[in-house]
C-alpha cells in the first residue's frame, strides 16, 4: 500500500510516471538501514530521476521558511537531489520518480543486484509495474488497486485538477492552486516550468512527478 495508489488518471496517463520507493520494516531491518536508504537514492542517479523522496524531510524541491513569496519570480528552480540524500538521517521511506519505463527498469534491475536488504515497491500502472518487474526478472507478489471516487462525483474539481493534486498523495496541493496554476499557464504568467515547481514544493514526501505534471499542464493549456 502507498500513497501514490491514488493518481488521477487511466493506464495511458502514467506511461511517463513511475516511482520506486525503499521502505524499511519496523522491528526488523530499520537498525542501521539509513546508509543503505541514501545508497538507494544514490543509485538513482545515474538513471536520471526527475525527482528523489525522503517522506521526512520532503523531494528535490523544497519549500523554505526564510523566504517571502516575492523570492518565487528570481527563485532557483532546479531540483536539489544531493540535498535529499545527505538529508537522510533516520528510518523512512525514500523515492525515486522516474519519467520513462526504460530507466525504471534499468534502475529497479540495479536495486535487484544490490540487495540491499529493504522492501521495494513500484507504484505505476499495473501493467507497467509488471514490465518492469519482468525486465529485472522479479515476480510480482502482490499489487494494490485504487477503486477510484463514488458518490457526487459531479462535485470533484476538473480532470486536470484531479491529476495535478492526486500526485500527492499525503494531500497536501490544494485543488485551488492547482487551477490557479493551470490558469496562469493559460494566460502565460507563468511557464509550465515554473508551475510545477510551485506545485512540487507542497509534496512532503517528494514523489511528485514534474514532467507528469508539466505535461498535464501543456494539456489543459491547449484545451487537450
Amino acid at each position: 500500500m502507498t500513497n501514490t495508489l491514488h493518481r488521477y488518471g487511466d493506464a495511458e496517463s502514467f506511461r511517463d510516471d513511475y516511482i520506486v520507493f525503499a521502505i524499511p520494516s519496523r522491528g526488523r531491518n530499520e537498525q542501521g538501514c539509513v546508509p543503505r536508504l541514501k545508497r538507494f537514492l544514490a543509485m538513482s542517479l545515474p538513471f536520471h530521476p526527475v525527482n528523489l523522496g525522503d517522506a521526512v524531510h520532503g523531494g528535490a524541491v523544497r519549500p523554505c521558511r526564510r523566504l517571502n513569496p516575492a523570492a518565487h519570480w528570481k527563485r532557483d528552480l532546479r531540483p536539489d537531489f544531493e540535498a535529499v540524500i545527505e538529508g537522510v538521517d533516520t528510518p523512512t521511506t525514500v523515492a525515486a520518480v522516474f519519467d520513462n519505463r526504460a530507466a525504471a527498469e534499468d534502475f529497479v534491475r540495479a536495486v535487484k543486484e544490490a540487495d540491499l536488504g529493504l522492501c521495494v515497491n513500484v507504484s505505476t500502472s499495473i501493467d507497467g509495474a509488471e514490465q518492469v518487474c519482468d525486465t529485472a526478472g522479479l515476480t510480482r507478489h502482490s499489487v494494490g488497486y485504487s477503486l477510484g471516487f463514488e458518490g457526487k462525483t459531479e462535485k470533484l474539481p476538473a480532470a486536470h485538477v484531479l491529476m495535478l493534486t492526486t500526485m500527492c498523495g499525503h494531500g497536501m496541493i490544494s485543488a485551488g492552486l492547482a487551477q490557479k496554476m493551470i490558469d496562469w499557464v493559460k494566460e502565460g504568467r507563468r511557464t509550465p516550468e515554473q508551475a510545477v515547481t510551485y506545485l512540487s514544493r507542497f509534496c512532503s514526501c517528494g514523489v511528485y512527478n514534474p514532467s507528469r505534471a508539466r505535461r498535464i499542464l501543456e494539456a489543459a493549456r491547449s484545451g487537450r
